[in-house]
């Protein structure tokens, strides 16, 4: 069965989520609820090199939670995003919705 790890790490301005593993309709849940109570509250920057499946389920949490951040005047950045992270969000046709960056200091708060 498919996993996903997610560490939470906070930071001054931010609160670093780093994910591991399948983000799908599987394994969204855990991280939904996280993401979604933090962005209502600091920006977020989720680390997902070690990411190795994203599906539409995944994508949908990422697009809601940017959504909300920017209700709420937070930002969501990807940090280092795996190719098959890459390839996925490509995919949609929205990626210039999806702040992504190479190093946490990229982030423009």
């Amino acid at each position: 069965m498919d996993q996903l790890k997610v560490t939470e790490t906070k930071k001054d301005r931010y609160t670093l989520l780093t994910i591991e593993g399948s983000l799908n309709s599987y394994t969204y849940s855990d991280f939904q609820n996280k993401l979604y109570e933090l962005i209502e509250k600091t920006n977020v920057v989720v680390e997902m090199t070690n990411v190795s499946n994203l599906s539409s389920a995944g994508l949908g949490v990422l697009m809601s939670a940017i959504e909300t951040g920017e209700e709420k005047g937070y930002k969501l950045y990807i940090l280092k995003p795996s190719e098959v992270v890459q390839l996925a969000i490509e995919s949609t046709g929205f990626s210039d919705h999806f702040n992504s960056v190479q190093s946490e200091s990229e982030a423009q708060w």
